[in-house]
């Protein structure tokens, strides 16, 4: 699949969570960061998104340790928490 249709799918998968609070985390999360990714970060991000929303929104607040195959700088950013557009 070519790269805009990757990017699409993924900001649908990311934005429909299930939850509002994982809707914000992770689709925001994705629209801050996701255009910039390379395959290698995108991939990533794929398989961070077969995780249960619970785990990653506690690996994201620093509630449950992070694991190994998700640490590291796009999941210290996620950490950063600073990317969430609370709409009022």
């Amino acid at each position: 699949m070519d790269r805009d249709t990757r990017l699409r799918r993924l900001a649908f998968r990311a934005w429909h969570r299930g939850t509002r609070e994982a809707d914000f985390m992770i689709g925001g999360f994705f629209d801050r960061y996701g255009q910039s990714w390379s395959d290698e970060e995108l991939a990533w991000f794929e398989a961070l998104i077969e995780e249960q929303d619970v785990d990653i929104m506690a690996w994201a607040i620093g509630t449950l340790p992070v694991p190994a195959q998700f640490a590291g700088p796009q999941m210290d950013a996620m950490r950063q928490l600073d990317f969430i557009n609370i709409p009022r």
